[in-house]
């Protein structure tokens, strides 16, 4: 059997694969699923994102509900976040870690009343479930959200198109969600995403998908968005990709998500590999990931070498390509610590090419979160 037809057989299909071909979506296998990667065109569909408000398929993350007694206390013992200092409502991005302080995954859990809400990877949702259920005491109940698709809207103009048909989604902020109801529907509605721009994503029952999406994309603000642009988005804002800038080999402290470490939790300890990733906060890390801008027009894409300056591999890229609102090549890579000083300049190698760059803060375009306090 040739691979094109294993991967026919095995791929699996979102509740809303037949909408995206109706829409013209150009499908590829991801994380073992058909998504669209491209409707209109990435360059086009990346801008108008940025300027508008894109409808985005994520319904191939994996939604889990943790309930049970002392369930915040046994999350805990699995990610170093502050989950028991969430109120109703409340949303923090954490990792699950691996016993040598590795990252297993990263992750959004939510405080939503009598359950937590988590929201992982699609990619290792199988492997994050697994992980939960043999560290985590039978006295915890994991449901997962198999029936619940997950739509993300992301651009400044998400909320405008969202509120006439949700209208009280104007009174959520960044990283807050609610309860709504469309249509006779239940939706799970959270001010968040992952493109750096203002927007929401929305759990609601799988069947209620295809109207959902139609309402949407019946606002003038609002186009279907495929995989494409959501990288090159979430790559100017400068966050990681699981399975790319982020694994099992790499600690929040090299990967710059030390913001995750929580400050009770640093002072407590009793998370997975606390002594290994509070000594490399301590005293620094042997790598870091980056923010590259490589001169000229040529993208360097994931698993091109950093070079020192006699040529030797000093690190590797885990993401890239061309940025189309900043109008060049960028990339994230992981760097010895001595290289990671914005400004500093790299070699790139690939495919037998050198290319010249340098260490750039991130995000490469400023994030537009809509945060308390800030005037909406």
């Amino acid at each position: 059997m040739s691979e094109t037809n294993e991967t026919e057989l095995e791929t699996l299909t979102l509740p809303l694969d037949g909408w995206h071909r109706a829409h013209g979506g150009r499908m590829v296998p991801f994380a073992g699923y058909w998504m669209p990667v491209q409707f209109d065109g990435i360059m086009a569909e990346h801008q108008w994102t940025r300027e508008s408000a894109g409808l985005f398929d994520v319904s191939h993350m994996g939604q889990l509900h943790l309930s049970g007694d002392d369930v915040v206390a046994a999350l805990e013992t699995l990610v170093p976040g502050d989950i028991a200092a969430l109120k109703p409502g409340r949303m923090r991005y954490s990792l699950l870690l691996a016993d040598n302080g590795g990252i297993l995954d990263d992750l959004m859990v939510t405080n939503a009343g009598d359950t937590l809400y988590m929201v992982v990877n699609g990619a290792v949702k199988w492997d994050d479930i697994a992980h939960l259920r043999e560290y985590l005491s039978d006295k915890i109940t994991i449901n997962h959200l198999e029936d619940q698709a997950l739509l993300a809207l992301q651009g400044p103009k998400a909320v405008d198109a969202l509120a006439r048909l949700v209208p009280g989604v104007t009174d959520l902020v960044f990283m807050r969600g609610a309860g709504f109801e469309w249509q006779g529907h239940a939706l799970w509605i959270s001010r968040s995403g992952y493109t750096g721009e203002d927007g929401f994503e929305i759990s609601l029952p799988a069947e209620a998908a295809t109207a959902f999406a139609d309402a949407l994309c019946a606002e003038p603000e609002v186009k279907p968005i495929g995989l494409g642009a959501r990288d090159s988005l979430r790559l100017e804002a400068g966050l990681p990709l699981y399975g790319h800038d982020l694994d099992p080999e790499t600690t929040p402290v090299m990967a710059d998500l030390g913001f995750a470490l929580s400050k009770r939790r640093r002072e407590e300890g009793g998370f997975p590999g606390a002594e290994r990733i509070l000594a490399e906060r301590e005293n620094g890390a042997v790598q870091k990931r980056v923010g590259l801008i490589i001169d000229g027009r040529q993208p360097v894409r994931e698993g091109a070498d950093v070079l020192d300056a006699e040529g030797n591999m000093v690190g590797r890229v885990t993401s890239g390509g061309f940025a189309p609102s900043v109008g060049k090549p960028i990339a994230m890579a992981y760097v010895p610590v001595a290289m990671a000083e914005p400004g500093t300049a790299v070699q790139l190698g690939q495919r037998g090419k050198i290319h010249q760059a340098k260490v750039a803060a991130m995000p490469f375009v400023p994030h537009r979160y809509v945060r308390a306090g800030a005037s909406k």
